[in-house]
């Protein structure tokens, strides 16, 4: 039988692009982007945006663990990282290689499913506790990103897929051991800002995190489209994990810098809620994925934030009459729910929440 190709000169109505970019990519006879996927140029990924020579820092944690000099001094670096880039990388993290390895291979084993398992889990609510969908919010995109993603619950409670048989365990396990990591790293920025060490990590502690796999197969133009447009994170901390393969792209200082894919390593950003709760002091960033002609990447986020019924505000501590409150109080789940019901727009969301200057008075 005759494998069903895409005309991708034209706009392809009749195609079920809901299916994936993924089944789209499979289809076969793919030789250039279709319409659906195709950004304006201003919005295009572009070779000469791209920042020569620089990376993002990296937080050695076993210093934490050292004498109280080497741990104040890490400290002091990664409230840098969190004040300058609002990312950083994490190296001697203690979780596990193999953990690693297993938990991309569930991805990848997911992700292989056959369309109509996955879409089992295709749903338009933005809070269901397993989620199936492509680009970022296909309901409302008008311009699809190249990119299938799976979300599901993994705290309070751990909320998965029936398949593949391995993933529930292999999930369970690796965003355990991400959020100790997280409310690790909490307890030393509030370090960094002047707060209790466990002023952070109360917030969080009992708070919510979310499973996201992202997808983003090889694509025949990779220049025409975006794996994801820009955006910024809600939560406190999002630990990323990648395959060996590049995308990640930071903006920092008006240029976007090319993260490298390190082997062993997790990828850490500041979101949208430690903004907020740091006054400004320290900036969740924008990021972006771009995409190759060649090979597939695999990234796994888990951000974390507080429960969805926690009411979010600058912390006291941080504010006097030098550092008026910079942001409006608003429920995380509400802001969750705002963010993800809206299509890719930057720091939209949180410029949402932000008091104006002479309200702040």
């Amino acid at each position: 039988m005759a494998t069903a190709m895409v005309d991708s000169t034209r706009n392809n109505d009749e195609y079920d692009y809901m299916k994936g970019v993924k089944h789209l990519a499979d289809s076969g006879g793919l030789n250039s982007v279709p319409i659906k996927y195709v950004f304006p140029e201003h919005s295009r990924p572009s070779a000469a945006e791209i920042a020569e020579g620089e990376s993002i820092p990296m937080i050695d944690m076993c210093a934490l663990d050292k004498t109280p000099e080497e741990r104040l001094e890490t400290i002091k670096h990664l409230g840098q990282a969190c004040q300058d880039w609002g990312f950083f990388q994490v190296v001697n993290h203690g979780i596990q290689e193999s953990l690693i390895s297993s938990m991309l291979d569930a991805a990848h084993q997911f992700f292989s499913l056959p369309s109509e398992e996955k879409m089992k889990y295709d749903t338009k609510d933005v809070l269901n506790p397993v989620r199936y969908g492509t680009s970022f919010n296909a309901k409302v995109d008008q311009i699809f990103n190249w990119r299938d993603y799976l979300k599901h619950f993994s705290y309070p409670e751990l909320h998965t897929p029936d398949n593949p048989p391995i993933y529930r365990e292999v999930a369970g396990l690796y965003f355990k051991e991400t959020r100790k990591l997280s409310l690790r790293l909490m307890g030393a920025i509030s370090e960094s800002l002047g707060l209790n060490s466990g002023y952070i990590e109360t917030i969080f502690k009992d708070g919510f995190q979310l499973g996201v796999l992202n997808l983003y197969p090889p694509c025949p133009e990779p220049d025409q489209t975006m794996g994801m447009a820009p955006h910024s994170d809600h939560g406190g901390l999002t630990i990323l994990l990648q395959n060996d393969v590049g995308g990640l792209q930071v903006r920092h200082e008006g240029h976007w810098v090319a993260v490298q894919p390190s082997p062993n390593s997790f990828i850490v950003n500041v979101g949208d809620h430690l903004e907020i709760i740091s006054n400004g002091r320290y900036k969740s960033a924008e990021h972006r994925a771009v995409v190759n002609a060649e090979r597939t990447r695999i990234s796994i986020a888990a951000p974390n934030g507080p429960s969805v019924d926690a009411l979010v505000f600058p912390a006291p501590q941080l504010i006097d009459e030098i550092h008026p409150p910079l942001y409006k109080s608003m429920l995380y789940g509400e802001y969750v729910r705002n963010q993800q019901s809206a299509g890719l727009r930057g720091k939209g969301a949180l410029e949402s929440v932000k008091i104006a200057s002479d309200e702040s008075r």
